[in-house]
């Protein structure tokens, strides 16, 4: 059995994230000691290693709840939330290409030297050639 602190070391996430876990259901303490500390199993230490991983791949705590509630040879279910989450990743990427873009207008209105004018705050304010996502 493990405490929360060696499980916090051993996983790298902090033990009020592991307590906050607990709280949302996606992990349990399996037992207690007698001065009621949590005790995890090797079970335990792989679920926090999972929801960590998938936390690092920018999965929501709702994917990970349906994720770990699935059963493990429903691969059509796993195959739907990892294609969801590919699809927003990629309309995140799609968003941040084009502030780029626009990023790059701005800062190419203006270099920056003594004596030039500056129209970043007035470009920051032209919304016509920006595209919004809403």
């Amino acid at each position: 059995m493990f405490s929360i602190g060696e499980l916090s070391h051993a996983t790298g996430v902090k033990v009020p994230t592991i307590r906050y876990y607990e709280e949302v259901g996606l992990l349990e303490a399996e037992a207690r000691t007698a001065g009621n500390q949590r005790r995890y199993s090797r079970a335990g230490l792989d679920r926090l290693g999972f929801i960590r991983h998938a936390r690092d791949l920018g999965l929501s705590l709702d994917a990970i709840r349906a994720l770990v509630a699935l059963d493990p040879t429903n691969h059509d279910q796993t195959h739907e939330i990892a294609e969801t989450h590919l699809s927003d990743i990629r309309a995140r990427i799609g968003r941040l290409r084009r502030l780029e873009a626009e990023l790059e207008r701005i800062v190419a209105a203006c270099d920056g030297g003594p004596g030039h004018e500056c129209n970043i705050l007035e470009a920051f304010g032209d919304h016509d050639s920006c595209a919004h996502d809403h």
